[in-house]
């Protein structure tokens, strides 16, 4: 099965991340796994100091495996590796119905545009990258052509990502596999 991958993107104080909680929360309601990338632009940490495996990290470890019985986790320190490709990520992750995907805005999957009146840059990305197969915004906003969505219209994104990459409501991988 070809992985189903869609984005949001914006300038800062867009709304994406609130779109995106939201998508993965109205998806999942309707029976669909959902598994969520985001880009940072700046440096983060999971971990803390005094705890175990910061310190592994702090000693050198390149990989970090934490395990519990409610979630695992694998952290990877690049110490001199430059920052993988988005390819690279996506081998790492499981098998889900649909990727949402915060950010990389030079991704060459379909994204959605999120738009606010809130943010301090206005110009619209829709003009650059040809990607962008929709517009979510608050406010007024010009969409050129693309569809258009008011940003809390949640139920209408979803059913229009779903309908662009292909995915049925209620559908997983092995609902998938079994119907080809």
């Amino acid at each position: 099965m070809t992985q189903r991958i869609f984005g949001v993107i914006g300038w800062k104080n867009s709304g994406k991340t609130t779109l995106m909680a939201q998508l993965v929360e109205e998806f999942t309601r309707r029976g669909i796994t959902v598994s969520a990338l985001k880009h940072a632009h700046h440096s983060f940490d999971i971990d803390h100091p005094g705890r175990d495996s910061y310190r592994f990290r702090e000693a050198g470890a390149r990989q970090v495996a934490l395990v519990s019985p409610k979630r695992w986790a694998i952290m990877h320190e690049l110490r001199d590796e430059e920052k993988p490709p988005l390819e690279e990520v996506l081998a790492h992750l499981g098998p889900c119905d649909i990727l949402l995907v915060e950010g990389f805005k030079g991704g060459a999957f379909p994204k959605i545009e999120a738009r606010s009146e809130r943010s301090l840059t206005q110009a619209p990305l829709s003009d650059d990258d040809p990607h962008i197969v929709a517009i979510a915004y608050d406010g007024e906003t010009q969409t050129n052509g693309l569809p258009g969505f008011d940003i809390n219209d949640i139920a209408g994104i979803a059913d229009f990502i779903a309908g662009h990459v292909g995915l049925r409501s209620g559908a997983t991988e092995e609902n998938d596999a079994q119907a080809s």
